[in-house]
């Protein structure tokens, strides 16, 4: 009984940021779970080439190119899938940009751009699905956030900040869905060389390893079952939730 609740077939999932990385990685795990998956980004051969591995799993799998920082873009983006799919049940808020670089280093361009990428697109994602989810009365939210949200590092001020804003926003959009049972959680990878955090992995290599109590930097393949779990029924009763999969970083800073 429990596979069956960490079964995802008839629900229509988004994920932002999906065309590479860690994106890619969590559509292709929503498809072996049985989803429909939507994927998004500003790069069209890089999500056209996820829809294509998703459709091998033999699951509907579509590309649809839309800026997340631009709220007209991620308005069509999501009535695109409804109208293309007929439903959306879960949305990963994956869209992200890193920045590594000292406070005093950084322009406001920069900041902006970061926070920007980071918070207000996905303030932008939840508006545009929870309007749908709210109606419907059911759903999922994963948003992916960030261990520097909760712990601070030199040269990664905006980043960091943006992603501690994430923290709060799925806290706060949690509390306030939860009357409509629509389940709001978050994702805290560690150091993946293919996350928009990982300059610091890709700058420094095996050295941070040694800051990693289980020996080693994460893998895409890492975040599958968590995605899958918290879009799952079998995490109805979790919410505001923030899953840290960073290889113990966390407990050991």
């Amino acid at each position: 009984m429990v596979w069956e609740e960490l079964k995802l077939e008839g629900k229509v999932a988004l994920v932002t940021g999906g065309g590479r990385g860690l994106g890619r990685s969590m559509a292709l795990a929503l498809a072996e779970a049985g989803a429909d998956v939507v994927v998004a980004a500003r790069t069209r051969d890089q999500i056209e080439q996820t829809a294509a591995e998703i459709k091998k799993l033999g699951k509907r799998g579509v590309a649809i190119p839309a800026d997340v920082t631009v709220w007209e873009q991620v308005q069509s983006l999501v009535d695109q899938v409804v109208s293309m799919l007929g439903r959306i049940d879960i949305l990963v808020n994956n869209a992200g940009q890193g920045l590594s670089k000292p406070l005093m280093e950084t322009s406001a361009e920069e900041w902006t751009a970061v926070l920007q990428t980071n918070l207000t697109g996905m303030f932008y994602c939840c508006k545009a699905v929870g309007k749908y989810l709210l109606a419907q009365r059911s759903g999922k939210v994963i948003n992916i956030a960030s261990g520097l949200g909760e712990r601070g590092l030199p040269n990664s001020t905006a980043f960091a900040a943006s992603k501690g804003g994430v923290i709060q926003l799925t806290r706060c959009l949690a509390l306030e869905w939860a009357p409509y049972q629509v389940q709001v959680n978050a994702i805290g990878p560690g150091w993946f060389p293919d996350s928009p955090g990982g300059q610091e992995s890709r700058r420094y290599g095996e050295r941070l390893e040694r800051f990693i109590p289980l020996g080693r930097r994460g893998r895409p393949e890492d975040l599958q079952g968590v995605v899958v779990y918290l879009a799952s029924s079998a995490s109805d009763f979790m919410t505001g939730e923030v899953i840290f999969v960073d290889g113990g970083v966390l407990i050991h800073a």
